[in-house]
């Protein structure tokens, strides 16, 4: 062995180099939740201090005027540390703790269900991400195809033949001669890498590559037997198959003779070189014209355009022991030309027409050759009127060629790992696209490292694809990698809902306590009533809205842009909507509620406050049934189905029903009637119509679904829809 390089100066050392490079990236979701997290925290803490400062100045503005500013008492320093306890239920309030809870509720909600749908999630995050995805670069072998080859077609003694799963010898027996078929067997079985092996239940089994798999399963299908090959030939020497020569060959000793046969198969363009003669109708050798070259060239590209990898097939005679030295290099005769398919994998065109439809573009990058790669890729649908090119071709373009070039980019054939690489990083950096990469080789490493969600193979996936990946398809089918991209966009969603349900009882709340201090000097709601909600709001809220399951209308809708906001304009309607009608009729009950309630007796306030905070809770309870969708006008769609949300709601309604009649010393609640019960009940469900007439509502979207698109998408329409 001669050492040529050690350490990173290996291939695998250049590829560890390449994954240790760059950090790992907050995803897109993360950076936009940061920074609503941040505003709400800011706006929450200046209301607290106004707050504050106001109940403050008015208890000194009342001192000072009743001359007692220089009277300190015990009752004050009480009064002025209840102010206090108020700001600081407003920060707990204001603050969104239940954003992180939400979020990760979610994401481990869609990898417990992505499980039992085969995909692995190995970091949480990545649910998310894939919902933001707006390309996929995806492989070929094993992920749209089945990665079981099998012979589709032959071409021998100068006639094509469609081979069928059901066919057996006769297929061809009745075209060629008894001969010529033996021959065609004989090449099959001897010249191989593959062997028929038994396993423990008895049942044969082929080992081997998959073309090797595909060829020796023709010759058991055609009939034949490797064992009485073997045993009447006997092997003198072999060279396996080289992926630079990229053909294999086979010399075998001829039975009582001195002569020998030497067999070749290999890349049909270069064994086709090799051939000088030419298997003819009547199995004799006989020259091969420049006419015949020309014709067996066109049936090899008539297989290539049909997705078929194509084989030659040939042999030669040769006499004298000195002929064991060495397998002969040309001069052979051409037997047959194979066609060997790897079949689309059921389902995958109706799994790429979704992700079309959703605004995903799929790319197919992969190592076959440019004919092979269109015919799939227009099999599956990938290929409809974009650019198919060589990775040789791609590597060697400009920058600004390559920026011209991707957009319209749709297969790239003949590619290296590099090239997949800088194709994913290019997406990713100059046209800010979210991309998904699928591979299922260590040489994809890179790749899965470099993209915003790695889907590793889990069937034909190397150990070092697997680490860099963050999903391990079980199951190597890209419907399962469509699946993970709807269960994304869920997730999305879910906590789009949740924050609109958040932001309005934040609005609510913050404006109900900073007018009522300013116009009263106290606020309705308790530091305990006001933790209830908080409770409400995050805890129960997070838990019943970031588990709704997806739905089919999530994949006709472009994707969510990596700079969009998570706030939309459809999302600022619903929210301002809603908290002018619940500050509207919390505040019209804070100052009239005693007198439109007819409350009379000692305990009048304590009652006005309990039915105001029991109207609060109502109109939040119903609020987050708003929230179950953000467009359409059918909430209670699917409401049962979803048997978390149904347990939050009964589960918050039970204990607010304790809070109120039973911990009245504790909450600062007294019991109710059951006809302030019935009206907390219907002020609440009065939020239900107000939702329908907002949804009526139109709302520009055209900041709320931006993609940076090069591919000439336009985006879906949306707005209200009706249900």
């Amino acid at each position: 062995m001669l050492v040529t390089a050690v350490g990173m100066r290996t291939e695998w050392g250049r590829l560890m180099v390449t994954l240790s490079e760059g950090g790992v990236d907050e995803t897109p979701l993360q950076v936009k939740l940061n920074g609503v997290a941040t505003i709400i925290g800011k706006i929450g803490l200046g209301f607290s201090l106004l707050t504050f400062l106001v109940l403050t100045g008015r208890f000194l503005i009342e001192k000072a005027i009743n001359s007692e500013i220089t009277a300190w008492s015990l009752d004050d320093a009480k009064k002025l540390l209840n102010f206090f306890a108020t700001a600081v239920i407003i920060i707990v309030v204001a603050v969104p703790e239940g954003l992180p809870l939400a979020v990760t509720l979610s994401l481990a909600f869609a990898m417990k269900k992505l499980m039992n749908d085969k995909a692995l999630v190995r970091h949480l995050s990545a649910c998310e991400t894939m919902g933001s995805a707006s390309c996929i670069c995806t492989d070929k072998t094993g992920t749209l195809t089945t990665n079981h080859m099998v012979v589709d077609k032959i071409w021998i003694c100068e006639q094509t033949k469609a081979i069928k799963s059901n066919d057996n010898e006769n297929v061809l027996k009745p075209l060629i001669s008894e001969k010529a078929f033996h021959l065609l067997l004989q090449s099959i079985f001897q010249n191989t890498g593959s062997e028929v092996v038994k396993e423990a239940g008895g049942k044969s089994k082929i080992m081997g590559t998959p073309t090797e798999t595909a060829l020796l399963e023709f010759g058991l299908l055609l009939g034949g037997d490797s064992g009485s090959y073997n045993k009447e030939y006997k092997i003198v020497k072999v060279e396996p198959f080289n992926s630079i020569r990229k053909k294999m060959s086979v010399l075998v000793a001829l039975p009582g003779t001195d002569g020998f046969r030497a067999f070749c198969k290999g890349a049909s363009e270069i064994i086709l070189e090799k051939c000088d003669k030419i298997v003819d109708p009547k199995v004799e050798a006989v020259p091969l014209s420049e006419d015949q070259r020309n014709n067996i060239t066109d049936v090899i590209n008539g297989f290539a355009s049909k997705a078929l990898r194509t084989l030659c097939m040939a042999y030669k005679d040769m006499k004298g022991a000195s002929n064991v030295d060495a397998i002969p290099e040309d001069n052979y005769t051409l037997i047959s030309v194979v066609g060997i398919k790897d079949p689309v994998r059921p389902g995958v065109k109706d799994a790429v027409q979704t992700c079309l439809a959703a605004g995903i573009t799929v790319r197919m990058v992969t190592g076959d050759n440019i004919n092979t790669a269109k015919a799939i890729a227009k099999e599956c649908g990938i290929l409809t009127d974009g650019l198919a090119i060589e990775g040789p071709d791609f590597r060697n373009k400009s920058k600004q060629e390559m920026e011209d070039l991707i957009p319209k980019l749709q297969v790239m054939a003949r590619s290296l790992p590099l090239d997949k690489h800088s194709l994913v990083t290019q997406l990713r950096q100059d046209f800010q696209e979210v991309v998904a990469v699928t591979g299922d080789g260590t040489n994809d490493a890179p790749a899965l490292h470099e993209a915003d969600i790695g889907l590793a193979m889990g069937i034909a996936g190397t150990e070092v694809a697997k680490e860099n990946a963050d999903v391990i398809v079980m199951d190597d089918n890209f419907t399962t990698i469509v699946n993970v991209a709807r269960w994304g966009r869920s997730v999305y969603i879910n906590i789009q809902k949740f924050v609109q349900f958040q932001l309005t009882v934040n609005v609510v709340a913050l404006m109900l306590n900073f007018i009522s201090a300013c116009v009263s000097g106290s606020t309705p709601l308790t530091a305990v009533q006001m933790l209830w909600v908080n409770m409400i709001m995050d805890t129960l809220g997070a838990l019943a809205l970031a588990t709704e399951p997806p739905h089919d209308g999530l994949m006709k809708r472009p994707p969510i842009g990596r700079n969009t906001n998570i706030i939309t304009g459809v999302m600022w309607r619903n929210i301002i909507g809603q908290s002018i009608y619940q500050i509207v009729v919390l505040l019209v009950l804070t100052f009239c509620g005693k007198r439109l309630l007819h409350l009379q007796g000692s305990e009048t306030t304590a009652v006005l406050n309990t039915f105001i905070f029991n109207s609060f809770v109502f109109c939040q309870m119903f609020n987050e049934v708003n929230s179950r969708d953000m467009e359409k006008i059918n909430v209670f769609k699917g409401i049962f189905s979803s048997w978390v949300f149904m347990i939050v709601m009964v589960s918050t309604i039970t204990f607010q029903a304790i809070i109120v009649e039973f911990l009245g010393a504790f909450a600062g609640t007294v019991p109710l009637s059951w006809e302030l019960w019935l009206t907390s009940i219907l002020i609440g469900a009065a939020s239900l119509p107000v939702a329908v007439v907002l949804k009526c509502i139109p709302v520009s979207e055209t900041n709320n679904h931006t993609v940076k698109r090069h591919d000439g998408y336009e985006p879906l329409p949306s707005g209200p829809e009706l249900a």
